[in-house]
This record gives structure tokens, sequence and C-alpha cells, in this order.
């Protein structure tokens, strides 16, 4: 087998340490299945300010977009929020986006019958809870043009065109094929001019996929339904900040941000990432939840195109919860605690051997 690329980025704040784990699992998948992966580390994000003065350095720029896949940890940090634009964080990860032409954010949401307690919502309205958000990633708010500050006064453009809708469309068509055959396309199309183009677009798209049922729905009513009935979504298809803002609203079915993977594609390599922030006080201090190391399988499934091994990552992630890991986050008073490392070594350890319980359950 030829020798898989895989650039990691370890980011910012907890992103090194769930990054870590997410090579462990990789690395054990690597075993149980002889692939050849090679694992090579780049800075990003703020420590990349810190190592090379610019938030997505050009040796980092051109790992990526060299390498099959692209592992990337949480980039952020408060004591950078009043730097220059050129030298926030979020302006790497911006310009990262771009550079590989990421246009698809597809962010899976689902409820572990083991974690359901974690959520503050009845558990009535978590049962069969599934949703795929598929956020448009590289146009919108965030990246139009002009922007800028003035005499008191702040603009950013909204700006978005057929061919950005079309491309993200299809993809949200062609995931509701492989799911319930439903998606639900969010805009606000009774202010902005964008969302209008985006509802007469996707209802164009969705003409060449008779089999799916396409549903439009205003972005308020959507976060309303996202809580109140969610596993009547399917696909839930949505520009840029708008699914940014309805994904993390969407941690509340699983519970925790920590749990919760995305995947990156374009035409190029894929970017992989949990969606949880840096949370910089608990760097280094063996507690943040690596759960979202799921984006490990998805950097499998998608990135590199292997569905066993992709399969394998999600059982033992099931399997070590169905067993009782629990981080902090997501542990009542009576879980015994674990940190980030065990529970890293944990769901490696079920990937190597997913008959064995880990010796770690047996202290």
């Amino acid at each position: 087998m030829k020798e898989l690329r895989i650039a990691v980025l370890p980011g910012d704040g907890i992103g090194p340490d769930v990054t870590a784990q997410a090579v462990r699992v990789l690395q054990a998948t690597a075993e149980r299945f002889g692939l050849r992966l090679a694992l090579s580390h780049y800075p990003v994000g703020a420590a990349a300010v810190a190592s090379a003065g610019d938030p997505l350095p050009a040796e980092t720029r051109a790992a990526v977009v060299n390498a099959d896949a692209v592992l990337l940890g949480a980039v952020g940090d408060p004591s950078l929020d009043h730097a220059p634009r050129h030298l926030r964080p979020e302006t790497g990860l911006l310009a990262l986006r771009a550079l590989l032409g990421v246009y698809a954010n597809l962010r899976p949401v689902a409820v572990s019958d083991a974690l359901a307690f974690c959520s503050p919502l009845k558990p009535e309205h978590l049962a069969n809870v599934d949703v795929l958000i598929v956020r448009e990633l590289t146009g919108g708010l965030y990246y139009g043009e002009p922007r800028g500050r003035q005499d008191g006064a702040a603009v950013n453009t909204l700006r978005y065109s057929e061919g950005e809708i079309e491309r993200v469309s299809r993809v949200a068509f062609a995931a509701a094929r492989t799911r319930r055959c439903r998606v639900l396309s969010v805009d606000k199309a009774n202010v902005l001019e964008t969302s209008q183009l985006w509802r007469e677009t996707v209802t164009r798209v969705a003409a060449a996929y008779p089999d799916v049922t396409l549903e439009h729905a205003y972005v308020d009513y959507a976060a309303m339904r996202l809580v109140a009935a969610p596993a009547s979504i399917d696909v839930l298809l949505t520009e840029n900040m708008f699914g940014d803002i309805l994904s993390d609203e969407a941690a509340v079915l699983a519970g925790s941000l920590g749990l919760l993977p995305s995947a990156s594609l374009g035409d190029g390599p894929g970017l992989f990432e949990p969606i949880h922030g840096s949370a910089p006080p608990l760097a280094g201090k063996d507690v943040a939840n690596p759960i979202a190391i799921a984006s490990a399988a998805l950097l499998l499934r998608y990135g590199l195109g292997l569905a066993e091994p992709a399969t394998a990552v999600e059982g033992a992630i099931a399997a070590a919860l169905e067993q009782g890991a629990r981080t902090r986050d997501i542990a009542r008073p009576s879980d015994r605690m674990i940190g980030t490392s065990e529970m890293g070594a944990w769901i490696a350890e079920l990937v190597r051997s997913p008959a064995r319980r880990p010796l770690s359950l047996l202290r």
C-alpha cells in the first residue's frame, strides 16, 4: 500500500492535547489494518504566530497542499484578540480553508444512548437523533469584501454566487441519498437577497435529486426546530455564518462540544477537526474530552477513502462510552473520571483489539 501523508496541525490551547490522541488512534488503526501513514506536524494559529510571526506560515501552507489529508486541532488564543487582523489565529484558519478550497463542512450530530443524560433536553426529544449539518465554508460574511472599520463604523459584506451555492448543495443532496433522503435548507430569504439567491439555487439543484425531499426554513425557525424536534431533521444545509452558529447549538443534543467532529471537503486535501474551541485554561491539564477524535474516522473515510478503518474507530469510540469511559465534561458524580490521554489510550486499544476490555477499567 502507498504511503498516506497526513499533515497534523495541533493548533492552540487544548488543540495539541486532543490532536495527540487522534494521532494515537490513527497509529492504532494503521497497526490493525496495515496502513502506511506518514504523519508530520506543523504550526497554525497562535502557535504559528509565536514561532513564525504568521498564523499560517509558508511551511505549513506547503505541507497541507501536498498532503493527502489534514488533521487540525482547535485554533485561538485570547491574548491575540486585539492583535492586528493579519496576526489573529482565526485569520490563519480562514486562510487555511481558502487555501485548500474546502467549501463543504460536514458536521454529524448523533446522540449516544450512553450519554443521553448529558443533554439538558428531555429524553423523548433525543430519540433517533441523527443530523448531518452541511455548512458552506469558504463564502459568505466571513470572506466578503469590502470589510473594515472607519470613522466609528464597521463593514462586513455578505456575498454568495450561484456556483458556490450549487456545489455545496450537491454535497448535501448526495449525502441525503445515503441517509433518509431529506434536506432542510436554511436561509433568511424574507430579508436577505443572498438568501433569496440561496433558496432559488438550492431549489434548482434539488430537481436533479427527485428522490430527496427538500424543505426550506428561515434560520430562526431552524434554530428552534433543532432543539424542539431534532429527530425530524436529516441533512441540514446552510450558509457559512448560519452553519457556524447552528452547528454549535447542535452540541446541546450530544451534550458536549467535545464530542463532535467535522470534515471539510473540496477538490483537494480534506480538513478534519473537532468543532470545539481551544479552551486555553484547560490546556496541558489532561482534562479535555478527546472524543471529537472521531474526526480521525472522518479523515479515514472521506480523506483517504478507507471505510473499514473508519468504522473501526467509530466502533471503538462507541464501545469506550458504553464501557463507562468518562472525561469530566460527560461524567456524573458516580462515574470514575479519566483524563484526555487515558481516554485516547482506551479508544486506541479498542481499535487494536475490539473484543478486549481495556485494563484501565479494571482498576
